[in-house]
């Protein structure tokens, strides 16, 4: 069976990063009917943060990755391959780590931290490579004896066999190193605690998994993880190393130019649908010219394929997070949609002008549910007045509800405006023509009874017609007259959202300017 794990640090908040990582080992394992383990990697005891493993399994339920091993909130674990947090394990990896120095592929290294770094410094002035030059390799069994018993500090250091370790990486193909430029690694630290290269080798063996999916930068990693499962006569998991995030700069993903904490984004009310949507394409596609971009987790796992995760780097564009997003709010804003309308008319055809109106009411509502935090208190005091002009601006709203109060305060409040709005050169509306359309207009508004968006629609498109105007020439002053902006909604949502008798009083005031 196929088994991928996720073996997040307990550092902090997610990063997208590790969701993205999650989400792939997530997606291969559904796809092919495996399972998917949650395993927290805590040994690097001084990295550690409280409360940050709640906060892990918090986050992958919100997001829906369900994991079928792994601990719990309660601090149980689930399945039968645990403990599933490393620091619970140490004496599972001192029991390897000894096998390791009786069978010669690991070593005591009784190295000072001052010794360690003059060493280095050398390595610098001589431009040779930054690695251990194994001075505790050949120690006499009587000096490593009489060390331990004098209490001295040491390490466990891996013996990176001098051949070339050959592997198929399932994203980036045949990749091989030579052993001599591979650094004798601590696998155990003189605190007792592993480091992640031994630990992870021996986790992912015990607990059974075939697939190891993980950023890209752990791949000069991989020939150390292969020696180490040769060394103790196992076969090595598969490995598929993902392609780095960047920066629109091509730089490394990084706090400085944004978020990188999945938290921050369901903190500004990203939904979970479309982060997950945007994070599985962060380096992968369907391919086979599939155009479609919007899946549902359901579709991610029928769709996703390792062969189609890219190599190259992968750039986190927020903007096409924010696409993501008014996408998932759309279409999710339209089933809640299809629902009231279900409600008000079986049918779903609201034709009659009763049911419409109750319809455009419950459509307001709902966009009130999405703006009405970033909406001062001022704007409740005209409720249905609100509603209706929260639908003239629905996408903005969908978008960005955030802005909200910029889209529709001209509808509360007229902004004071120069009379040259009210022309359009290119429509060919001049002050005179502008003047005579507004007339038009007026006249035309005065004598609609039933104040509906479509009835306003039928008397000013006959305007047009009957005095030989084309559509712009009455339009746009009539909309820039309703609004004072230069940009808003249209002039029959505009009016119907107003009322009559608001409408035709900022109507009159365009005119006034003119003759001004």
């Amino acid at each position: 069976m196929i088994k991928t794990r996720f073996a997040p640090s307990p550092t902090g908040y997610l990063h997208v990063g590790g969701l993205r990582t999650a989400l792939y080992c997530y997606l291969f394992a559904r796809k092919n009917g495996g399972k998917f383990i949650l395993r927290i990697e805590d040994t690097d005891q001084e990295r550690y943060v409280e409360g940050a493993v709640e906060n892990l399994i918090n986050t992958l339920q919100w997001v829906g990755l369900t994991y079928d091993e792994g601990p719990t909130k309660n601090g149980k674990d689930i399945g039968g391959f645990g403990p599933y947090t490393q620091s619970k394990r140490t004496g599972i990896y001192r029991k390897y780590a000894q096998e390791l120095i009786d069978k010669n592929h690991a070593y005591r290294c009784f190295c000072t931290k001052e010794r360690l770094e003059e060493m280095r410094k050398h390595q610098e002035e001589s431009h040779a490579a930054p690695m251990y030059d194994r001075k505790c390799l050949e120690l006499p069994k009587s000096e490593i004896e009489a060390n331990i018993k004098a209490g001295i500090p040491f390490v466990i250091r891996q013996k990176m066999p001098y051949e070339t370790i050959k592997f198929k990486d399932l994203v980036r193909g045949t990749i091989q190193f030579d052993g001599k430029t591979v650094d004798d690694q601590i696998l155990m630290k003189s605190d007792g605690f592993p480091t992640y290269h031994l630990a992870n080798v021996v986790d992912d063996h015990l607990m059974e998994i075939t697939h190891v999916i993980r950023g890209e930068e752990w791949l000069p990693s991989t020939p150390k993880h292969i020696a180490l499962y040769k060394a103790l006569n196992w076969n090595p998991p598969e490995f598929a190393h993902l392609p780095l995030l960047l920066n629109a700069d091509k730089s490394k993903l990084s706090k400085r130019q944004g978020h990188v904490a999945v938290e921050e984004y369901i903190k500004e009310g990203y939904l979970k649908e479309a982060i997950i949507n945007f994070v599985a394409f962060l380096g992968w596609n369907p391919g086979s010219g599939e155009e479609n971009e919007i899946y549902t987790l359901d579709q991610l796992e029928k769709a996703f394929t390792l062969d189609k995760v890219h190599k190259a780097g992968a750039i986190f564009n927020l903007e096409k997070l924010d696409w993501f997003n008014w996408r998932w709010k759309k279409q999710k804003f339209l089933e809640k949609l299809k629902v009231l309308a279900e409600k008000i008319d079986r049918k779903i055809q609201i034709s009659d002008e009763k049911s419409n109106q109750k319809f455009l009411t419950e459509r307001g509502k709902c966009l009130y549910e999405e703006c009405n935090k970033f909406l001062p208190e001022q704007y409740n005091l005209a409720e249905e007045k609100l509603f209706k002009t929260l639908v003239t601006v629905e996408e903005k709203i969908l978008r960005n509800p955030k802005e909200t109060e910029e889209h529709i305060k001209f509808y509360f409040s007229l902004p004071d405006y120069d009379k040259e709005l009210l022309t359009h050169e290119k429509m060919g509306v001049d002050l005179e023509l502008a003047s005579r359309s507004l007339e038009i207009a007026l006249k035309t508004l005065e004598n609609v009874e039933n104040w509906t968006e479509n009835e306003i629609k039928i008397a000013l498109a006959k305007a047009i017609e009957d005095n030989k105007l084309k559509t712009g020439q009455l339009l746009w002053p009539v909309r820039a007259g309703l609004s004072g902006l230069q940009f808003s909604p249209g002039a029959f949502e505009a009016a119907w959202a107003l009322g009559k008798e608001e409408t035709l009083a900022r109507i009159k005031i365009a005119l006034e300017k003119l003759k001004s």
